[in-house]
């Protein structure tokens, strides 16, 4: 005869049905601890990152504070290092990546789940995300020797002479510098930006566009109306990756940008960023506060692009929150 303890123990299934014991509820609860450890293991190594970098820097933090923001002067002679031209040329050249990207990502990736042909669809998202893997050292040297060139002419040529007389675009055009950073920059997120956002149009139900059509819409009034509003989270988090991509790129940035440590309002100037400014400096960098002010500069990127993913992921709950309420 079964007891009551002998029950909770064991239950005798049926056919085709599964056998329950302790020794599954054992095993589900080793799952769930070895999950809870693999977790808290990112969040070791983000905190770690923090922490190593913070000691690290400590000579800079030290000894400039936050007068290493205000600063715009980097003398490894005089040892006095300052990062303001790094924050604003990588600041302004994420900015005129996104400017061009968005534009593009956004129009490829509306013509791919709703105007394309089927038989497009797949070689065209190959493309893009064959795209998204070639390095950014192969991009740079693309970057270097053809689109520099191109960028002084015609590009900055016409826009110096027609567009002259804003700050933007004045100045002798050189190729490299802000300008053409922000369009690598642009080339390199377009397929990140693309992808994200074609899936989560790809994830709007139909019934969306069945109900707009019904209603005697065209089709850019349904995609402007239906699509592109349910899918706003997604496109944002799209934006927010290219944007963390283009904040953190090094090598391509690196090669285009020529590297001038100055703050200018010409997108026709060279300028540098901070990670631009961390690889054509690290190499030659003295123990102390040299090697301490381009660790810094890391320091401020890492806090830059989590502030970033913050205000991204506040953003998408928000409307995820919005859509939810309006249901």
């Amino acid at each position: 005869m079964a007891t009551g303890q002998d029950n909770a123990c064991e239950i005798t299934p049926g056919p085709g049905k599964r056998r329950f014991s302790r020794r599954s509820g054992f095993s589900d609860k080793i799952f769930s601890n070895v999950t809870l450890v693999f977790a808290l293991v990112i969040a070791l190594i983000l905190v770690g990152l923090v922490i190593i970098l913070a000691r690290e820097a400590m000579p800079a933090i030290t000894r400039f504070g936050f007068s290493f923001f205000t600063s715009s002067v980097w003398d490894p002679v005089k040892q006095i290092y300052g990062a303001l031209p790094a924050i604003y040329g990588t600041l302004l050249s994420s900015a005129i990546g996104l400017l061009i990207a968005v534009p593009i990502s956004l129009g490829a990736a509306i013509f791919l789940v709703e105007l394309s042909p089927k038989w497009l669809q797949g070689p065209a998202s190959l493309i893009i995300e064959m795209l998204a893997a070639i390095p950014s050292v192969i991009i740079g040297l693309w970057g270097l020797f053809v689109l520099v060139p191109v960028v002084r002419r015609p590009i900055e040529s016409w826009l110096g002479t027609h567009l002259g007389m804003l700050p933007f675009f004045q100045g002798p055009p050189f190729g490299v510098g802000f300008l053409a950073a922000g369009i690598i920059l642009a080339i390199m997120t377009i397929p990140i930006i693309t992808a994200v956002s074609r899936d989560a149009m790809k994830a709007v139900p139909n019934e969306q566009r069945e109900a707009m059509f019904a209603l005697g819409a065209t089709r850019w009034e349904t995609i402007r109306q239906a699509v592109l509003p349910y899918c706003r989270s997604g496109i944002i988090g799209g934006i927010i990756l290219g944007l963390g991509r283009a904040l953190g790129e090094t090598m391509a940035v690196t090669m285009v940008i020529g590297n001038s440590y100055k703050l200018t309002a010409s997108l026709f100037s060279p300028g540098s960023t901070i990670a631009s400014t961390i690889a054509s400096q690290f190499s030659e960098a003295s123990a102390g506060v040299s090697v301490g002010s381009l660790i810094y500069l890391a320091l401020i990127l890492f806090g830059v692009t989590l502030l970033v993913n913050v205000i991204a992921r506040t953003l998408v709950w928000r409307m995820t929150s919005m859509k939810a309420a309006k249901k």
